[in-house]
C-alpha cells in the first residue's frame, strides 16, 4: 500500500509542476473514491481510487491519470495493482492534436513485475456537442515490460489505440464507455485491452455517485491471469 501512495504522490508532484507553468488557467480534476469493510464471517477491506487532472494553456494540455485497487482478506493482501499515466497534448486544430504518452502499471497478481511504454501519437475528436463527444487516440510506442519469476524483460515496439466516449443521457445522468487496445508490432499474440463503462449521477455542483465495470485483459501472462474483472460503486468529486 505505501508504494501505491508514494507513486501517487510522486506522479502528483511532477503533474503539479508540469502544468503550474500557466496560473491562470484552470485546473481540471475529477477524482473517484470507493471503499468497502465487512467484518465477523468475513473480514475484508476494499479500496479504490480513479483520479484525473487535466489543464490547458494556450495549445498545450497536461492530463494525468491514476487508477488503482488495493483489498486484503483477514489481513492478506489479495489485490494490489495501479496504473498511472501522464500525458501531453499539443492541439494543432480543434478536433486534431499531437499526443506523448508515459504510462506505468503494476500488478502484484499479474506475473509482471511491472509494465511500462512511452511514445508519441494523434488524437481526433470525432463528436463534440453538448451531449455527446467522441475521441479516438492512437499512438506508436516503446513498451517494457518485466517479468517477476524469472526478473527477465522483455523490450519491444508497440502500438495503442483508444476510445472514449461521453453521453449525457439527462441533465444529470450520464454514460462513459472507455476502450482501449495495447499490442505488440512483432508478437500478434501480445496484446493486452481494456474497457471501463460508466453511469454517473449528479448530486450537486462538485459531488457525483457513480457505478463503474472494469475489464483488464491480457492475452499472455506469466501468471495465467487473463481477465481482471472490477466493479465498483463510487463517491465522485469533479472540481
Amino acid at each position: 500500500m505505501k508504494k501505491i501512495v508514494v507513486s501517487t504522490l510522486a506522479a502528483s508532484a511532477l503533474v503539479t509542476s508540469l502544468l503550474a507553468a500557466d496560473k491562470t488557467k484552470e485546473l481540471v480534476t475529477h477524482t473517484e473514491i470507493g471503499y468497502i469493510q465487512t467484518n465477523g464471517n468475513t473480514k475484508t477491506k476494499t479500496f479504490n481510487a480513479d483520479a484525473k487532472a487535466e489543464r490547458a494553456w494556450e495549445k498545450h494540455v497536461g492530463i494525468f491519470t491514476f487508477d488503482g485497487q488495493y483489498a486484503t482478506d483477514t489481513g492478506v493482501t489479495i489485490k494490489k495493482k495501479y496504473f498511472t499515466e501522464l500525458e501531453y497534448d499539443y492541439d494543432f486544430t480543434d478536433t486534431f492534436a499531437f499526443s506523448y504518452l508515459v504510462g506505468y502499471k503494476y500488478d502484484q497478481f499479474s506475473g509482471f513485475d511491472y509494465q511500462a511504454y512511452t511514445g508519441p501519437g494523434a488524437k481526433y475528436t470525432a463528436i463534440k456537442s453538448d451531449t455527446q463527444n467522441l475521441s479516438l487516440e492512437a499512438s506508436a510506442l516503446y513498451s517494457k515490460d518485466k517479468y517477476q519469476a524469472s526478473g527477465r524483460t522483455n523490450s519491444y515496439a508497440s502500438y495503442r489505440f483508444k476510445g472514449l466516449y461521453d453521453l449525457a443521457i439527462t441533465p444529470t445522468l450520464k454514460f462513459t464507455q472507455e476502450l482501449s487496445v495495447k499490442g505488440s508490432f512483432e508478437e500478434s499474440d501480445n496484446y493486452f485491452a481494456f474497457s471501463k463503462t460508466a453511469f454517473i449521477s449528479k448530486i450537486s455542483d462538485i459531488f457525483s455517485a457513480g457505478i463503474s465495470y472494469k475489464l483488464d485483459y491480457a492475452n499472455v501472462t506469466p501468471a495465467n491471469y487473463k481477465t481482471d474483472e472490477t466493479l465498483t460503486f463510487n463517491l465522485i468529486m469533479d472540481y
